[in-house]
């Protein structure tokens, strides 16, 4: 049996930024908002600092009003396009699978709210599709933990991997030598603040 790689390759990453949007992010129930707004800000400047795409999804407003995304992206990857999703599972949406394959990548790495729903879902099928699957932890958050864990169980069994962006920071850091590495380290830092 190939077992697939164990460690993270950034080249090989594409990263979904799963309805962090106004009306949404605020319910997060089990991550402090400024924690989850943090990590997501951690995970855009690793996205920018190795060259990680990143596709950022979100829901309309009832008026179909566009999503309003929280600034954390932005801030650490400047102004993405969001693409707006019709289904609960952003892999179900040919607009949202497109891009993502555009980039030819295979690893995919997920930050969300509702870790039961925007996270899980696309999980899934992208684990079904042959995709290695990341969910960054502390750039997710969920409705309550016990929905959350029952989540997490469903995806680490289907073949999801969890990983907090600390974690990635060190991983896919390398050399300590390296005036990007020591770019990585610093947001790793900036993880470890309380």
């Amino acid at each position: 049996m190939n077992k697939s790689p164990s460690r993270i390759d950034p080249s090989d990453v594409v990263i979904l930024f799963a309805d962090l949007q106004a009306g949404i992010v605020e319910r997060t129930q089990t991550l402090a908002l400024n924690r989850l707004k943090a990590g997501v800000l951690g995970l855009a400047k690793l996205a920018k600092l190795f060259g990680m795409p990143a596709i950022v999804s979100g829901v309309r407003g009832e008026d179909g009003s566009p999503a309003k995304m929280i600034g954390e992206i932005e801030e650490g990857l400047g102004a993405l396009p969001t693409h707006h999703r019709t289904t609960c599972d952003s892999f179900l949406n040919e607009e949202m699978v497109a891009a993502i394959e555009a980039t030819g990548r295979k690893s995919l790495l997920i930050s969300g709210v509702a870790t039961e729903l925007a996270v899980q879902l696309p999980a899934l099928t992208a684990c079904d599709q042959g995709y290695r699957v990341y969910v960054v932890l502390d750039a997710c958050g969920g409705i309550s933990e016990r929905t959350e864990q029952a989540a997490l169980l469903r995806m680490t069994q289907a073949g999801a991997t969890t990983v907090p962006v600390m974690t990635l920071a060190g991983e896919i850091a390398g050399d300590f030598r390296d005036a990007k590495a020591q770019q990585a380290i610093g947001i790793l830092y900036e993880m470890a603040r309380p």
